[in-house]
């Protein structure tokens, strides 16, 4: 059977379907697909080999950037924590604190109207802007009404709105599907779904999906190697839940000396490239107005 032609619910060697008595099992390389027994997966292994070995360079490929990218005013990467950026429904543009603190005070000073610090349109929080947004096809938007959607209990809206962004190439839309599929919210529970989401968010740059799975190839499969290169690569973006996940594996001598160090420093780079006077002004100032 032609890799092309496969589907996910039958298996890659003899196309038996998915029924109550019959359990697939995935390729534990790529996940691309899925046998029905060892047999089968051993016959099929001279028609997929190739095409496991190109998923497995790009899944453990170390991506430029997360998937924020760079505030598109200071050209600072992004910091992974959410709370330290804004996304404006005026243009969906996520813009990081500093920029947004540092434009909020001139605008104060000279007592002018409060506009987006990117593209100056007056700020309002009306759900209005994101309906507009999503007609002109905006997977950001879509995304983000989606996520509204998840708040309020309405899965299926949100799932629908998830599945529209991630068609578009929306990373935090990939990575919300595959959280889906793992709670069942709005559609049925598939680790399979979950899991290739994952993978495709991870792909993106999602520091948290490719944590996932490292944490997934740990705790669930006791996949140590794939575990790792999974955590170094999120580690390498700056995810600090990734170094304590690696720190335990040292622990376990399932990773060495040199290689922890190297994610160290690397995590550290990634965190101070993040780091700006107007970063650290906005985030004294959110600290005073929280004590």
């Amino acid at each position: 059977m032609s890799e092309d032609n496969m589907s996910k619910s039958v298996c890659a060697s003899c196309g038996v379907s998915e029924v109550d008595d019959v359990k697939l099992t995935e390729c534990a390389d790529c996940g691309l697909v899925r046998y029905c027994s060892g047999a089968c997966q051993h016959d099929h292994k001279p028609y997929h080999e190739e095409a496991c070995k190109k998923r497995d360079e790009i899944l453990f490929t170390q991506p430029e950037s997360t998937h924020f990218g760079d505030c598109p005013i200071c050209m600072i990467p992004l910091q992974i924590d959410p709370d330290k950026s804004t996304l404006h429904n005026c243009c969906s543009k996520m813009i990081c604190n500093g920029c947004a603190y540092a434009d909020a005070l001139r605008q104060a000073e000279r007592r002018l109207q409060l506009t987006c610090p990117f593209c100056r349109t007056a700020v309002t929080y009306e759900d209005k802007r994101w309906r507009e947004r999503i007609e002109a096809n905006d997977p950001v938007a879509m995304r983000q009404w989606g996520v509204q959607q998840y708040k309020k209990g309405d899965y299926s809206s949100a799932v629908e709105h998830f599945m529209k962004a991630a068609e578009l190439g929306d990373v935090d839309a990939q990575y919300n599907l595959g959280c889906c599929y793992h709670s069942g919210h709005g559609v049925e529970k598939d680790d399979w779904k979950f899991t290739r989401f994952m993978e495709e968010a991870a792909i993106g740059g999602h520091p948290l999906a490719r944590h996932n799975l490292g944490y997934g190839y740990w705790n669930d499969y006791g996949n140590a190697e794939r575990a790792v290169k999974h955590l170094i690569i999120a580690a390498n973006q700056g995810y600090d839940g990734s170094v304590k996940l690696l720190l335990e594996i040292f622990k376990e001598g399932k990773v060495s000396k040199e290689v922890l160090a190297a994610a160290l420093r690397a995590h550290q780079a990634a965190v101070d490239a993040t780091k700006s006077p107007q970063r650290e002004a906005a985030e004294k100032c959110l600290l005073g107005l929280r004590s």
